[in-house]
């Protein structure tokens, strides 16, 4: 597929397809596995409170850890204070931000009663002065993640998205539904086609894509300037990877066997254990090493999902407190499978 590289501000991406920040699931674990293995043009991290930030909260500041081998890295921040948003930035700034993104598509409740998230949608004064207040904090571009609105009554982003380029924000990624939506219903690409003529600054289109189709469709419908990843990502770096092999105009890589995603489980799971000591290096071994297997009894399963009795497996691992204890039920699975296939 022929498309453009991406260019945010003074930073080139080559290869314009991103991976979402999403909370519980983009931490530097997993993004060091998706470079590996898809290489996408840019990531971003998990959501980071500015008001944690605020207050100087551990866990908070763990998701500012970048890896170099990451870069171009963008961290995305939420928040409605505009001064506490700047102090944040500068924070994440001086701990190698690459870029710095705004969140205003967040929709659970527990970010927008803070007034934080998809609800500044519906105040685009103050939504307009925490970009600027960010933009004039740091020297790193600046981002923004938005929905179309908060509900079907305002189509908000094109208005918004105007302003925010207006005070300095170098590119506007798009959730193409509504933030009463959540997930559900159908992303409308019209909505990011209609964005895309209102601003000159780049629009990503972010919704409903699985495969290197779709994101190839989204491109041609929308005329974006790129396309953002997230759920289809979710424990399938291979399914990022044949999207970005599509953009880079290489053949599609063949599908994993299920021994590379059982050893991919594995290493995200090792990588998380040593994320969680790097954060803290005095926290004992098995304090780290049962947080980090209770964080991922979600996601681990996912790396086999549609395999026969993939689901039996599932829960058996949410029992899961230790690394060995996941390897065992791996293996055992694995070599099951290969029984049964022989036999």
């Amino acid at each position: 597929m022929n498309i453009s590289p991406l260019k945010i501000g003074n930073i080139i991406i080559n290869t314009p397809v991103l991976l979402a920040p999403m909370e519980d699931v983009t931490s530097l674990p997993f993004r060091l596995i998706c470079k590996e293995i898809a290489n996408p043009g840019l990531m971003f991290t998990e959501f980071v409170s500015a008001m944690a930030i605020h207050y100087n909260a551990k866990k908070t500041y763990k998701k500012l850890q970048v890896h170099p081998t990451e870069r171009p890295l963008a961290v995305q921040i939420f928040g409605s204070n505009p001064e506490i948003m700047a102090e944040t930035a500068k924070i994440v700034e001086e701990h190698g931000a690459d870029i710095i993104d705004i969140n205003m598509g967040c929709w659970v409740p527990k970010v927008c009663r803070t007034g934080s998230g998809a609800a500044l949608l519906k105040d685009p004064n103050l939504a307009t002065e925490i970009v600027k207040s960010v933009v004039d904090a740091v020297k790193i571009p600046v981002t923004v993640k938005v929905r179309a609105g908060w509900d079907y009554s305002l189509f908000a982003a094109p208005e918004l998205a105007k302003r925010f380029e207006d005070v300095g924000a170098k590119m506007i990624t798009l959730h193409a539904r509504f933030a009463k939506q959540g997930f559900e219903g159908k992303a409308d690409w019209d909505l990011i086609q209609n964005l895309v003529k209102t601003v000159s600054i780049p629009v990503i289109g972010n919704g409903d894509i699985k495969t290197a189709t779709d994101a190839e469709n989204m491109v041609r419908q929308t005329g974006c300037a790129g396309v953002m990843i997230g759920r289809g990502a979710i424990s399938n770096p291979w399914a990022l990877s044949k999207i970005c092999a599509a953009f880079r105009n290489e053949e599609e890589p063949e599908d994993p066997n299920l021994e590379e995603r059982i050893a991919t489980a594995l290493r995200h799971l090792k990588l998380t254990i040593e994320y969680e000591q790097n954060a803290d290096p005095t926290e004992s071994y098995e304090i780290i090493e049962g947080r980090a297997t209770r964080s991922l009894r979600g996601q681990l399963p996912l790396y086999i999902k549609n395999y026969p009795g993939a689901s039996k497996i599932r829960g058996r691992i949410t029992a899961c407190n230790t690394y060995k204890e996941v390897e065992d039920i791996l293996m055992e699975y694995s070599l099951a499978s290969k029984d049964a296939f022989l036999v």
